[in-house]
């Protein structure tokens, strides 16, 4: 099972492993206090993409259409199936540091990773 959780928000016993998908390390935040169990950039959106989302916010449909395609290259692909493999064993929180949490790539990606 997959949850997704914004990496400030307070780490829980129920998180299961945490796992954060973003490219770049969330601003202003210790690694002691994000608590992660992993951090899988093979997942993250390129930078190009990031950076185009932001400029393009209301565009979500376009987002989801970009980062499936750059899920499809073999790294995306590999990380998804070890992510995928970690959640039969538990539960697995993705964690994401916008600001904006119903409209980010953690919450897409748990789309992704629940349709495979």
């Amino acid at each position: 099972m997959f949850a997704v959780k914004r990496v400030y928000d307070p780490p829980s016993p129920h998180d299961g492993a945490r796992i954060l998908v973003d490219r770049l390390w969330p601003r202003g935040l210790t690694k002691e206090a994000a608590q992660l169990d992993d951090w899988v950039k093979d997942v993250a959106p390129s930078n190009e993409l990031r950076l185009w989302f932001h400029a393009h916010v209301k565009r979500w449909d376009d987002f989801l259409a970009r980062y499936a395609k750059e899920l499809e290259a073999p790294g995306g692909q590999e990380a998804m199936a070890a992510l995928r493999a970690r959640a039969r064993r538990g539960r697995v929180t993705l964690l994401f540091s916008s600001k904006e949490t119903d409209r980010n790539n953690a919450t897409a990606l748990a789309a992704f990773l629940a349709d495979g």
